[in-house]
């Protein structure tokens, strides 16, 4: 057994492997993720990395989690490698999870569908990889697919590894074919297993290709760490997720905390956690079946509790004069939007927290481990919340309501930069798959938003077109995409950078239906209104005056009673007795609300409901703003 030996400490450690699961949204990396926990024991039936509520319910990572394997198992009677893995988010919005995550790792496994190919995230993560000097190891998922095409997509990959700028070395990729869902992998040289298969040939491929992360030099040195995520606990506080770059630390080790900048503050340890399977496991404590640790050590990736104040990028020293590790740069935020505390008519009904100062308390605990988001406090009455996209703030408010909080969100705006005299917004590439009937009305609808056309690919009945422009265009566009491609369409973007500013776009092509009335709707009266526009709420809902309960599509601002009932006679005549048919309303969730919102209107989010309203309640009061 192959084990490294820590003379300061006097003990005995292993084999340590850091490596990422980096892949475009719903390519496969937590299923893949969860197959490799189950088949080296870590992990019983039924467990996944998806642990939290929202990413269940989506289907899709939100938060990056950290995870441990022991490869080959202690029975086999070969040297056990420890090797850390870290599943990180596919949608773009959470694309700041995946940057500092790269930073601590050794190697990643860049997984690809081997029907849809590289995708924008694909493109995104992986070029931070390269940049870092990471050589990935290429997984293609999915090969049961019927349009599976593995052959294309190695080229297709081997393309976009040299557009980056990929080094020989990094473009020498090795490549794993696999079944996520079935848990197995095999070489492309040899066929894919009859039966019985695992996902061996990928474990061996990690030992054979990811660089240890521990060495006997780096353990012998004076501690060097550095966080690159951050989690909270009731008891203990903030956690640091840290990667152990040298030497090794242990509870009650007094340590230096130094900024980027070598500013420079003392703390003591209380707590370290390293990881099994999906545990956090006190350092000292036994797991069955699992080799005890007495400290975390050069190479491995640990959760240190003890130090309040500590912040993603800095370094955690023995030494007072040790130099800085380099500091993580994070992507800036490109939409912006108002938080304010509700004040519609239905306020304090639903919610447990109303107030401005819970909202405060609230965002300023979120600031703690969403480094993606940036909130300026200086406003009286409301916040300026900034995030990577519509997800990412949507995540945000959904978290919220769950907890019990009410606000109200301004509509999402883009944040434009200043350069030279000139100004500056984000542009995104988007990147539509779908069938060829639906081109025309994908193009024409873009083209409008000033999106120009960079490139298209037939396949058989499908067409991959390929468009880049601002992201002003894209926000309120996804719902009609849907509506484009009747659901048939898949649409993915990711933010490329700021360029200059391409123009006034026309978003809002539909007008607001307002409430000029507070009551129950009622369906005779929602009856008549579905004729002038598409209806955001059914019968029975509780209505105020101001409240935006449709959208009209002649465009114009409409203002209509959705509580009048029939009138009632002792006579009858043609038609008083015809049937009401009603169109199944629109029913808005964040997101929707979001995308459909004008400039003058507030989402308001309770626990239980989300509502459109303008911001003046009232017709007179509207006016007068518009004098």
């Amino acid at each position: 057994m192959v084990v490294f030996c820590n003379g300061r400490r006097g003990l005995l450690f292993m084999e340590i492997r850091n490596i990422a699961i980096i892949a475009h949204v719903d390519h496969g990396k937590t299923t893949l993720t969860d197959a490799l926990l189950r088949q080296t024991g870590v992990a019983e039936e039924g467990v996944s990395m998806d642990s939290n509520t929202l990413e269940r319910e989506r289907g899709i990572t939100i938060y990056s989690k950290n995870a441990a394997i022991f490869y080959p198992s202690a029975s086999s009677g070969k040297a056990v490698t420890k090797i850390n893995i870290v599943d990180t988010p596919g949608h773009a919005d959470f694309g700041s999870e995946v940057e500092r995550v790269l930073r601590s790792i050794d190697s990643v496994l860049l997984i690809v569908d081997a029907q849809e190919g590289p995708m924008p995230q694909t493109r995104f993560v992986l070029k931070k990889s390269l940049e870092l000097g990471l050589r990935p190891i290429v997984v293609i998922n999915k090969i049961d697919k019927p349009a599976a095409d593995p052959k294309r997509t190695e080229d297709q990959v081997l393309e976009l590894f040299l557009e980056l700028g990929a080094t020989d070395e990094q473009a020498d990729f090795p490549i794993v074919y696999c079944i996520g869902r079935e848990g197995i992998a095999w070489n492309p040289a040899e066929s894919r297993p009859a039966s019985g298969g695992d996902l061996t040939p990928l474990l061996d491929t990690i030992l054979k290709y990811v660089p240890p992360a521990s060495n006997a030099a780096a353990s012998g040195a004076a501690l060097r760490a550095q966080p690159f995520n951050l989690g909270y606990d009731n008891f203990l506080g903030r956690l640091a997720i840290c990667r152990v770059y040298e030497g090794s630390v242990r509870p009650g080790d007094q340590v230096f905390i130094k900024k980027p900048n070598g500013e420079t503050r003392m703390g003591k340890i209380s707590k370290i956690f390293t990881f099994k399977g999906l545990q956090k496991v006190e350092v000292g404590t036994n797991v069955a079946g699992l080799p005890a640790e007495a400290s975390a050590e050069a190479g491995d990736i640990a959760m240190i509790a003890g130090l309040p104040d500590i912040f993603i990028g800095e370094t955690i020293a023995s030494d007072q004069g040790a130099e800085p590790l380099p500091a993580i740069a994070i992507d800036e935020p490109t939409i912006t939007l108002n938080f304010l505390v509700n004040n519609s008519p239905f306020a304090g009904r639903e919610g447990k927290f109303v107030t401005s100062r819970q909202i405060r308390d609230r965002l300023e605990r979120e600031l703690e481990v969403n480094v993606g988001l940036k909130v300026d406090f200086s406003a009286n009455d409301s916040f300026k919340v900034s995030g990577r996209g519509e997800l990412h703030i949507a995540i945000l408010l959904e978290n919220m309501r769950r907890e019990g909080y009410e606000v109200q969100v301004s509509q999402p705006q883009v944040i434009f930069h200043e350069e030279k005299g000139k100004t500056l917004e984000p542009f995104e590439e988007v990147i539509v798959d779908t069938p060829q009937m639906y081109q025309g009305a994908i193009i024409e609808r873009l083209g409008a938003r000033k999106f120009a056309m960079m490139d298209m690919k037939v396949h058989e009945n499908q067409v991959r077109l390929i468009f880049e422009g601002p992201t002003r265009g894209l926000l309120g566009y996804r719902n009609q995409f849907v509506l484009d491609t009747r659901g048939e369409g898949i649409m993915s973007s990711r933010v490329i950078g700021f360029r200059p500013y391409a123009g006034e776009i026309k978003r809002r092509q539909v007008g607001s239906m307002i409430s000029m009335a507070s009551g129950k709707a009622l369906g005779f009266a929602l009856w008549n209104l579905q004729e002038r526009g598409l209806l955001y709420i059914g019968p029975g809902t509780e209505v105020y005056e101001g409240m935006v309960i449709g959208n009209t599509s002649k465009g114009e601002e409409m203002t209509v009673n959705p509580t009048k009932g029939k009138q009632l006679t002792n006579m009858r005549a043609s038609g008083s007795d015809e049937a009401i048919m009603l169109v199944p309303p629109y029913i808005l969730s964040i997101e929707r609300g979001l995308e459909v919102m004008a400039e003058d209107e507030y989402l308001e989010i309770t626990p239980e409901s989300v509502r459109l309203r303008k911001q003046f309640l009232t017709e007179l009061d509207r006016t007068r703003a518009r004098r």
